[in-house]
């Protein structure tokens, strides 16, 4: 994800004097001073003492220019503009982070990989190329790194266990891959105040026979979205949805962060369905992967996917503004900001931070926002047990082809970034929460009402429903192309629904038979296996004790369900 903030930090940079020589103690004091101050999960004691263990595992490296990247978020602005020169000015370890464009990250990962250059030394990158990594054996393994070469710049304060979204960066060789730096999820957002307007739940009850509520399933957001769509709210036309359609490279991530799985598509199973995921891909008992078609056990084109795909277009077309059939994912970001847009069934939270600026129409005077996110509803062909929604996890990951002592200093910053000292301050700035201990923070008990439901969702049971992509993609950048590019022919009309995942399964499919060929994967790696009818597959399935692939079902809008939004938040806290 996906867009650019900046954040103010000359005052700070200053203070810490970067390039100053005289790394230490003293600066460690100025920075906790200035910028964390009470805001930590560790009395000041500990964080002091974690300071110098940075200072002293630092000195073989200090004076050394590092490189490190990652994309355009509020939480990674921080840290390379408040955090880097902070790190610099106490270990003497000379930081540039970049921060670029997330496409440009996953370009230039693929650029090391396949050249053995060292372009950066450390690298903040999706978890979504778990699979990738795991297969392809370039990226230091952290289990063995920390127990091993990396053990002597390994923070003995680091808490793996307390990460909350270590389960995603680890391969099914139970070893971990990526730590996680900043995580978010892709909720529903709605105007709570809309929804509890009396008039609006009169109407609504008295039109379709049930309640206003969160809805549960898409049937209810169907609903919902007909209901407001050209409703006057206090005097203006509202709509009842908000999307996104242009052919564009950000149209992939609008369904590869598992927009099939909400509908049903795959297999029950978290943190990603087993043995198809929600990419539709499946794989065999020891994790290779055999297909993504229906004809060879997959379920890319499969009626829940077609039906995922059917329903986009349907709600983009009927129930957003216009405009939005030709808006990119950044275009398209601020828009229920704005005041006329009653619900998104598709919102990540790392637009809190933006949506709960003061004085937006959306947000009332005392700071309390108009809004509330929730869980994402479900799709017909969806069952307990499966994954509900997508998380990103933008994960520290060190390449074998960086040299070792460089990996060492960036593995130093990694850990200064996710420490305990700095992720409350950190989370307080982006949002973006990777650490148990910083959910449960009082500060964060004391911000929640001016939040929206962000820290209800991440104390909430229902969290573990969200995840990022898991480890039956083999090569993440090579396939997550494909997404947008045969999708956004159904956007355009090009083709039908059924069409474009017919093709973007067959393109898959094309991707992981050359992998084979090439055998680059080795025994982890796809083996494609035979091809036979989707009945033939589904009986397949069901004997196995399995789903996908599904069969179509004869009624695609089952009986709608709400839910009313407080009392889901008290079931939480019981």
């Amino acid at each position: 994800m996906r867009r650019q903030f900046l954040t103010s930090t000359t005052a700070l940079v200053l203070l810490l004097g970067v390039g100053n020589a005289y790394a230490g103690m003293d600066e460690a004091k100025a920075f906790l001073d200035k910028e964390i101050g009470g805001v930590s999960t560790l009395s000041r004691a500990d964080q002091e003492k974690q300071m110098q263990w940075f200072i002293d595992a630092a000195k073989p490296f200090a004076g050394m220019d590092i490189k490190v990247v990652s994309e355009t978020l509020t939480t990674h602005q921080y840290e390379s503009q408040v955090l880097a020169p902070a790190f610099t000015a106490i270990t003497g370890i000379k930081v540039t982070h970049d921060v670029i464009q997330e496409g440009d990250v996953v370009e230039k990962i693929q650029t090391q990989m396949q050249t053995g250059q060292n372009i950066y030394d450390g690298w903040v990158n999706d978890s979504d190329l778990i699979g990738t990594h795991w297969r392809y054996q370039q990226v230091r393994n952290l289990t063995d790194w920390m127990a091993g070469e990396g053990k002597d710049v390994t923070d003995p304060m680091l808490d793996v266990d307390d990460f909350i979204g270590t389960k995603f960066t680890t391969a099914p060789d139970k070893k971990l891959y990526q730590l996680p730096d900043q995580q978010f999820a892709n909720l529903y957002w709605f105007r709570y105040d809309w929804f509890n307007d009396e008039k609006n739940k009169a109407d609504f009850k008295a039109k379709y026979g049930y309640d206003l509520g969160v809805p549960v399933n898409w049937s209810a957001y169907e609903d919902i979205a007909e209901f407001f769509t050209g409703r006057d709210v206090n005097g203006k036309k509202v709509f009842g949805h908000m999307d996104y359609g242009k052919k564009d490279p950000s149209l992939g991530w609008r369904f590869t962060d598992a927009w099939l799985s909400m509908a049903g598509n795959g297999d029950k199973g978290l943190p990603n369905g087993v043995p198809v995921d929600e990419w539709g891909i499946k794989v065999d008992a020891n994790s290779r992967p055999v297909g993504s078609c229906t004809a060879r056990g997959g379920d890319t084109n499969g009626p829940a996917s077609v039906y995922a795909i059917q329903k986009y277009l349907d709600w983009l077309k009927a129930y957003a503004p216009p405009e939005a059939q030709g808006m990119t994912f950044s275009e398209s970001g601020p828009v229920p900001s704005q005041g006329n847009v009653a619900q998104q069934i598709f919102w990540y939270t790392a637009f809190t931070a933006d949506m709960v600026k003061p004085g937006l129409p959306v947000m009332n005077d005392d700071g309390t926002p108009k809004w509330r996110m929730a869980p994402s509803p479900h799709g017909s062909y969806w069952k307990d047990g499966m994954k509900l929604g997508y998380q990103d996890v933008g994960s520290w990951t060190l390449m074998k082809s960086t040299p070792t002592d460089r990996a060492k200093a960036a593995w130093l910053y990694a850990q200064f970034v996710t420490s305990k000292t700095v992720d409350v301050k950190k989370s307080q700035v982006g949002l973006t929460f990777i650490r148990d201990s910083t959910i449960h923070d009082k500060s964060f008990t004391e911000r929640a009402p001016k939040l929206g439901g962000l820290i209800e969702f991440y104390r909430s049971p229902a969290r573990v429903q969200w995840t990022p992509t898991g480890t039956n993609v083999p090569d993440y950048p090579k396939l997550a192309q494909l997404w947008w590019q045969n999708i956004g022919d159904a956007s355009s009309g090009a083709k039908t629904p059924q069409e474009a995942m017919d093709s973007l399964c067959a393109d898959q499919e094309k991707v992981m038979a050359r992998i084979e060929k090439s055998g680059v994967q080795g025994d982890i790696g796809p083996k494609m296996a035979e091809e036979h009818d989707l009945a033939y597959w589904n009986a397949d399935a069901v004997k196995a004790g399995n789903l996908a692939p599904q069969l179509k079902l004869e009624q695609e809008k089952d009986k709608p369900i709400t839910i009313n939004y407080d009392e889901l938040v008290k079931s939480w806290q019981k």
